[in-house]
């Protein structure tokens, strides 16, 4: 750009435009900076509207989606904002505590627990069909971040309620659907129930054009594979931080995790603890990853 060019969008205001799009933009997606991530985009009343497409499993993996667990809270100490190792299927501190908390019969114990359970995330490789806010993104593949009601969404397409309804499968290119995403703006909450999909149509009428999207999809195994998670130290640490806790000696007969619970085991109420912890976690808002990114942003600020 020329500096007269410069000057001449100084008088059009363009430039003052440009940046007001940039900055709402960068409120609207919490600060990503992750390329391969696709957010819908709302308005200033909290309404968003765009079509996409889920896609078959990347080549080499099983699942066309993958589950994240994270936890994201605030205590004495600062924000807790970490992936949970209940996503690999090991034990997490702050599983364990909430446990703690679950079990030692007060009610403070209890919603204190329910403020720290776990937020459950899937993950997907989509097709942005058609993108208003972001026309760019149109003809594009990314990786979506979505919640258990766009899940359940996606199950009820599979597993239909009612005999008149055709099962399909929403990931597949041919005999799939494309996805029509609607977000309003509930109660102060944001909220998919408006979104439906299409009728069942191919993605594309290429086969070799679909061949080449299917390669560009990004590996969901790689997003929770071991290696992108924290050490169990390492997170309880970050936990006795954020509660400021004093670790103290311990009695080498008596294990980490039985200390930690506090008394000797009892694993009929473990069970007990552990069910109702997944519980809680499964009743998750419309949009974890949006919850997320508020926290995170708070905890930066």
């Amino acid at each position: 750009m020329s500096f007269a060019n410069l000057k001449k969008q100084s008088k059009l205001g363009s430039l003052t435009q440009k940046l007001v799009k940039e900055v709402e933009k960068m409120n609207n997606t919490g600060g990503n900076t992750d390329d391969r991530l696709w957010k819908l985009e709302v308005d200033k009343t909290g309404n968003g509207y765009a079509v996409i497409r889920f896609l078959p499993a990347p080549n080499g993996e099983d699942l066309p989606f993958v589950k994240l667990y994270s936890h994201a809270f605030q205590g004495p100490g600062g924000w807790y904002i970490e992936n949970s190792l209940t996503t690999l299927g090991q034990k997490d501190p702050v599983s364990e505590y909430n446990t703690t908390l679950w079990n030692n019969g007060t009610d403070a114990g209890k919603e204190t627990a329910r403020k720290q359970k776990r937020k459950l995330t899937y993950i997907s490789n989509i097709y942005v069909v058609k993108d208003p806010a972001n026309p760019e993104n149109e003809g594009k593949v990314f990786l979506y971040k979505y919640g258990k009601k766009i899940f359940d969404k996606l199950t009820a397409a599979m597993q239909p309620e009612f005999e008149d309804e055709e099962a399909i499968d929403p990931f597949d290119f041919w005999q799939g659907a494309n996805f029509k995403l609607k977000a309003k703006n509930v109660a102060g909450f944001r909220n998919y129930d408006s979104s439906e999909f299409a009728a069942v149509s191919p993605l594309l009428d290429d086969d070799e054009a679909l061949e080449g999207l299917w390669k560009k999809e990004y590996s969901l195994a790689e997003l929770v594979a071991s290696d992108q998670f924290k050490s169990y130290d390492d997170l309880k640490k970050r936990l006795d931080s954020v509660l400021r806790v004093t670790s103290t000696r311990q009695d080498p007969e008596v294990s980490d995790e039985d200390a930690f619970r506090g008394s000797a085991p009892n694993f009929e109420s473990r069970r007990t603890a552990e069910a109702t912890a997944e519980v809680t976690a499964a009743s998750d808002s419309d949009d974890d990853d949006d919850t997320m990114s508020y926290f995170r942003q708070l905890a930066e600020a």
